[in-house]
């Protein structure tokens, strides 16, 4: 029975005193539950955070790194400086990395091979935009998103991989893949990966759903049978609603 995992993604949200009320309240109501809770915060406030949170059962996660081990990049973090923090969680590929600022396969592979590399567990994005999906290309587009970036990984190396679909039409859009529309895409995924490495590593695979979950709608979404958790945006902000979406699993 694979575990469910309900991530935050915070984005370019919440300053130091901001994050910090946020935890005060959150760790104070945060229910006892089966799934695995992790908050992806921005670059200044994860080792507050990992700090605030290390006796609880939260794991704080990074939103990005660099593919490079070190080097004349500024402004960019390594994974080594993640893991000099106590990171161990490193989200890759994210639909506003790929779109904003040019994250191609090729560089996503690089970033993934950077990170197990350096030990990081890693939650792996794709997803199809509206244009994708409305020209029926959906399924091929995810498909090659999968190859090009993780299809060269070793299977042992897949023990270190969440994916976690993103419908790019249903994010801060209001707009949510129907559970069916969902179901089937997570369903073609572990089928994609069965299709190169076999049942009994698709059967484990994590694949997480990450289009406008909400408290109303996390409870049917995270009833699929392929859906394993949500990576949670906008909701995951207000510490109600996220509350609510953890109790939903």
């Amino acid at each position: 029975m694979r575990k469910k995992i309900i991530a935050a993604n915070w984005k370019m949200y919440k300053d130091l005193a901001e994050a910090n009320d946020f935890f005060t309240f959150f760790i104070d109501k945060l229910p006892k539950t089966k799934a695995e809770v992790k908050i992806g915060t921005s670059y200044t406030n994860l080792w507050h955070a990992f700090e605030t949170t290390r006796n609880y059962p939260i794991e704080i996660v990074a939103q990005n790194l660099h593919q490079e081990e070190k080097g004349a990049y500024t402004g960019e973090v390594s994974a080594s400086m993640l893991k000099s923090i106590g990171i161990e969680t490193v989200i890759i590929g994210h639909s506003e990395r790929r779109e904003y600022f040019g994250e191609s396969d090729h560089i996503l592979k690089q970033k993934v091979t950077t990170a197990l590399k350096n030990n990081l567990n890693i939650i792996f994005c794709i997803g199809e935009k509206l244009s994708d999906r409305k020209a029926n290309n959906h399924f091929d587009l995810v498909k090659s998103q999968l190859k090009n970036a993780l299809f060269d990984l070793n299977k042992k190396d897949w023990k270190h991989i969440v994916l976690a679909y993103e419908p790019v039409w249903a994010i801060g859009t209001g707009e949510t893949a129907s559970p069916e529309q969902a179901q089937e895409m997570h369903l073609f995924i572990r089928n994609t990966i069965a299709g190169k490495y076999g049942n009994e590593l698709a059967e484990n695979v994590r694949i997480l759903y990450g289009g406008s979950v909400k408290p109303d709608n996390a409870g049917t979404l995270f009833s699929q049978p392929d859906i394993d958790g949500g990576l949670v945006g906008g909701a995951s902000l207000e510490v109600d609603s996220f509350i609510e979406i953890i109790k939903a699993v």
